[in-house]
């Protein structure tokens, strides 16, 4: 009794030492969340599949399509077309590096711990708040949007909150001019920002589908143009049809009359049923 009870607790220390190593493990691969869905998304030149981990380090690209990543507890980073992003982990954070495109983020709010790196600023939503945000690539610019709760945005020279319904367009300042004239920044180094009314937001914002929409009509009309076309062509080939016809039929009686006149018409030709007799 007294070795079967020391074999039982040796295996029950075992098992938890290899709980312990495998909790270790997994805490050593960095994981940082797993892709809910995509479309047209590659991670490290491969498709994109649902329920792939995503890892420190990772990079991820956006064609013509979407990608859905579920990060840390409930939180949600959703990229837009033509976006590429690489993701980090530390120890008690998560960061989506934007390189180029948008992103929409939701945060339940519930703790700290997710980043969005764009440029030269961080975009960090505030805990204690369900945010939901938006943060877009556009001409060397960082246009940020909060649509609920709120955002904080960190560069060099300090921080600035974006609250509720509201937008602002973080850009590189330009050089300043001899004789020490340049514009403000309220310490952002060589950024600054600006605030955009809803207006100029939907303005900027929409700069993102134009290309998209200009080549769809582009595509629509070279359809359109291409089905002219190839209407034509049939109708083309409709009336050479017609004319073959038309040209047997003559030939067909002809050949009747010429057969009638030698006395040979034992099988005469008869022209379709929408063609007079011969």
């Amino acid at each position: 009794m007294t070795r079967l009870t020391s074999v039982l607790r040796a295996g029950v220390l075992l098992l938890s030492f290899g709980v312990f190593i495998s909790g270790t493990a997994y805490a050593g691969s960095a994981v940082v969340g797993s892709v809910a869905g995509s479309v047209n998304a590659t991670m490290g030149g491969q498709e994109l599949m649902p329920n792939t981990t995503v890892f420190s380090g990772d990079s991820l690209e956006v064609k013509d399509g979407v990608a859905v990543v579920a990060v840390g507890r409930g939180s949600r980073l959703v990229f837009g077309r033509e976006s590429a992003v690489s993701f980090l982990r530390e120890a008690d954070s998560i960061t989506a590096v934007l390189n180029s495109g948008n992103v929409s983020l939701f945060h339940p709010g519930r703790e700290a711990g997710l980043r969005v790196k764009a440029g030269e600023v961080t975009i960090v939503p505030v805990p204690g708040f369900k945010t939901l945000g938006e943060v877009a690539m556009v001409n060397g610019s960082v246009v940020v949007t909060t649509k609920e709760g709120l955002l904080r945005v960190e560069g060099s020279g300090g921080a600035v909150e974006v609250a509720k319904g509201k937008t602002i367009a973080v850009t590189p300042k330009t050089a300043r001019a001899p004789g020490g004239a340049g514009g403000g920044g309220g310490g952002w180094g060589a950024m600054q920002i600006l605030s955009l009314g809803a207006g100029i937001t939907s303005a900027v914002l929409g700069g993102w589908a134009i290309h998209s929409g200009n080549q769809a009509h582009e595509n629509a009309n070279n359809a359109i143009a291409a089905a002219e076309a190839a209407r034509q062509a049939a109708l083309d080939a409709q009336a050479a049809a017609q004319r073959a016809l038309d040209a047997a039929v003559a030939a067909g009686c002809a050949l009747n009359r010429v057969a009638g006149q030698i006395g040979l018409l034992t099988s005469p030709y008869t022209p379709p049923a929408a063609y007079p007799p011969c």
